[in-house]
């Protein structure tokens, strides 16, 4: 009886050896699972990091971009109203100088047929 239960003894012992093995494997295996995601974040927040760091610099080209498109936009539209009052006046000048030809004409012929033959 005393060897059985001694037997008993050391299979209890090492059956709650196991366990302890097993328990430290699986305590061992969620520690690397957990290394293993905390790089994981740290190498995510690095990227959001250069992420922002892009974002922040494409927003600065985007409002350089702008800027220029309307001090752009505004040159493009004084050379346009440059252009249409040249072409104005030249259509007045061209326009006088037509309507005193004719109106040249016109008194010439009348003055000239008011006199007899």
């Amino acid at each position: 009886m005393a060897e059985s239960r001694e037997s008993l003894l050391n299979s209890r012992e090492r059956s709650s050896g196991y366990q302890i093995s097993d328990t430290q494997g699986q305590v061992d295996e969620v520690m690397g699972i957990m290394r293993n995601n905390i790089d994981k974040v740290l190498e995510r927040d690095t990227k959001i990091n250069n992420l922002h760091e892009r974002s922040d610099a494409l927003q600065v080209g985007a409002n350089q971009f702008k800027q220029t498109g309307t001090q752009l936009k505004r040159k493009m539209w004084w050379k346009n109203v440059k252009f249409m009052i040249i072409i104005g006046v030249v259509v007045v000048i061209v326009l006088g100088t037509v309507i005193g030809i004719i109106v040249a004409q016109t008194k010439k012929k009348s003055s000239g047929s008011d006199t007899p033959n």
